[in-house]
């Protein structure tokens, strides 16, 4: 099963190597990982997405809390939770495929970022299936490259 966790960690070198040797160092895959300074200074947020039992993920957030760095984890995959990715496309535009494209990108209600004679650079936010249907809806155009950020979530509501 997919799980996000997120991990509020203080901001200093060697931080993101030690939560990443943990990952590997126990054999477990991090599939997208995000990082960022939060409104606290001296504070980052890291969301990573992995998969696993709820065994192997209990033993993962076990042992992230036992880093120095490490103030507080939570499986946002346990809680009510929003979830967003931001993915840039370069498509391959020439001709007649462009019209078919540009109306593709507003059904996704996407944003063209650049534009040239040959291909259109594409901005999309929204929840992983949603990225992977615009994949795979675009694929017969020719994608000439993709940049994914990664998952960012964060817990509805109240939820402490």
């Amino acid at each position: 099963m997919r799980h996000i966790i997120s991990i509020l960690v203080e901001n200093e070198p060697g931080v993101l190597s030690r939560v990443a040797g943990l990952f590997s160092g126990r054999g477990f895959n991090i599939e997208t990982l995000n990082v960022a300074p939060t409104l606290t200074p001296g504070l980052s947020i890291m969301t990573i997405t992995t998969h696993g039992d709820e065994q192997i993920i209990e033993q993962i957030i076990k042992q992230l809390r036992k880093l120095v760095t490490t103030l507080k984890v939570v499986d946002l995959s346990e809680a009510s939770s929003v979830e967003r990715e931001m993915m840039l496309l370069r498509v391959d535009a020439e001709g007649t495929k462009r019209a078919e494209i540009l109306r593709i990108v507003d059904i996704f209600r996407c944003k063209v970022v650049d534009v040239s004679p040959e291909e259109l650079i594409i901005e999309v936010t929204g929840e992983q299936g949603k990225l992977t249907a615009l994949i795979n809806l675009l694929q017969r155009y020719g994608i000439k490259e993709v940049a994914r950020t990664g998952a960012v979530a964060l817990r509805r509501g109240m939820q402490g």
